[in-house]
């Protein structure tokens, strides 16, 4: 009865150190700064998420372009060795964490996503921008240079968040027209604009007033709550 008992103690510390050994992986948020250190490490994999022609726009060193909505998404991570670190990247940080939580899944030991994406990578002066097009500085400051208020929407057409709120703020654009107007910025045609005003996420609203920032969100707002800030 000694041994039986002992027997099963082995088996159940067996099972618990197994388990724990599936759940130890690293899936983490990780700084800009601290991105930019562990990257120079060779022996890692640098990904991008984003799709070809954002990559093509602008990407990090020696990224390779991996489009988590490409659908060779699934086989081209198999391809890699589970063992290496791997650091994924996208615009603002949602895709590259969608595509960490599958790589994790998938049995990658260690995978760390650029909290908020090459857009705070940018704004925290770690990037350069190739896509020197779009509004400049000056251009922007003589568009909220005005007695009335201007609200700017800085979105991007991939951006979930941005495409919901996008029917009432079109709605809101004739609803306020003659007291308030409603700008939209695509920061991937704009890149330099928003590396210059620090848009670390998206969609960003500003709020301007005689060319002075008024107010400010990040992220998600409903209708409701905008209309009660302006």
């Amino acid at each position: 009865m000694k041994n039986l008992v002992l027997s099963l103690v082995c088996v159940t510390s067996l099972l618990f150190n197994s388990c724990k050994g599936q759940t130890n992986k690293i899936n983490q948020n990780i700084e800009p700064k601290v991105f930019s250190e562990k990257i120079t490490n060779n022996d890692i994999y640098l990904i991008d998420v984003r799709t070809s022609q954002e990559y093509a726009s602008q990407h990090i060193g020696n990224a390779v372009n991996i489009d988590i909505n490409g659908s060779d998404f699934d086989s081209q991570i198999n391809n890699l060795d589970k063992n290496k670190p791997v650091y994924v990247y996208c615009l603002g940080g949602g895709r590259s964490a969608k595509a960490a939580q599958k790589m994790s899944d998938l049995g990658f030991k260690e995978v760390y996503n650029l909290s908020g994406g090459i857009t705070k990578w940018n704004a925290e002066g770690f990037g350069n921008p190739v896509n020197a097009g779009g509004m400049t500085a000056a251009d922007f400051q003589k568009l909220i240079n005005s007695d009335k208020k201007i609200l700017i929407d800085f979105y991007a057409e991939w951006c979930g968040p941005c495409k919901k709120m996008a029917p009432y703020l079109a709605k809101m654009k004739e609803e306020y027209k003659g007291k308030i107007t409603i700008v939209k910025i695509d920061v991937d045609k704009n890149q330099q604009l928003a590396q210059q005003l620090h848009i670390e996420g998206l969609p960003t609203l500003k709020l301007y007033e005689n060319g002075k920032e008024k107010w400010s969100s990040l992220g998600f707002i409903t209708e409701e709550a905008l209309k009660s800030k302006l």
